[in-house]
């Protein structure tokens, strides 16, 4: 049994129907979600572009729980004004996507945001240790990043095990944030067994199977049970 205080869901907007937007984005809220997972994709880091400030803003007024704002971008460092403008906001850049990771992390503590840092599939926990005392999060990439719908990769699980391990060495308290093919079902269970404290869910909770109370409440269920 998993306590749901130590569980966050976090609903990704990039699987939402983006005509009715803000009221998909009221109705999670309302459903209970402890953040709003927000992908920002560029073109150039990730094939696909996504939105921009503009649909982040609106995002924002239409909810009050905090943005998980993952940024898919090269050089994130260039638009950090543009995205981390709420201190209650978490602000994800990729290690792979930083020339500079640790002055970024830092611009970021310094504007008052959360930071987390995400990593691809390919990219080994290694990439994140020097600068895990400055970090509140580590996003474990259980796809690879730029497309909603992708199934889990199973071997993520190992990531995060060896992430959980190193954060408890250096006695850190940094989240392990999950994200790609979470279902309600054993990749939510098998992710928070092996160390994950905050599930990002996309088609899971925005679908056509069921309404987004059902989605959210078989989410909540499976982590609680």
């Amino acid at each position: 049994m998993v306590s749901e205080a130590r569980v966050l869901i976090a609903p990704s907007v990039l699987s939402a129907d983006f005509a009715d937007l803000g009221r998909q984005v009221r109705a999670v809220t309302d459903a209970g979600a402890d953040l709003i997972h927000v992908d920002v994709m560029d073109g150039v880091f990730v094939p696909a572009i996504s939105f921009g400030e503009v649909v982040v803003d609106a995002i924002r007024a239409n909810t009050d729980v905090p943005l998980n704002i993952h940024l898919m971008i090269q050089e994130p460092e260039n638009l950090l004004s543009t995205f981390a403008k709420v201190e209650s906001d978490q602000i994800l850049v990729h290690a792979e996507a930083c020339g500079h990771l640790h002055r970024t992390v830092s611009r970021i503590k310094d504007k008052g945001n959360q930071v987390g840092v995400a990593l691809n599939p390919g990219t080994p926990v290694s990439a994140v240790e020097d600068v895990l005392s400055l970090l509140d999060i580590v996003m474990v990439m259980s796809v690879n990043p730029g497309a909603s719908g992708q199934s889990f990769i199973p071997q993520s699980l190992d990531k995060i095990r060896r992430l959980k391990a190193i954060i408890g060495h250096a006695g850190c308290d940094t989240q392990i944030e999950v994200d790609g093919g979470i279902k309600a079902d054993w990749t939510a269970q098998d992710s928070i067994k092996a160390g994950a404290t905050i599930l990002v869910a996309g088609s899971a909770i925005f679908n056509d199977r069921e309404t987004i109370p059902e989605a959210m409440k078989g989410m909540r269920g499976c982590v609680l049970g």
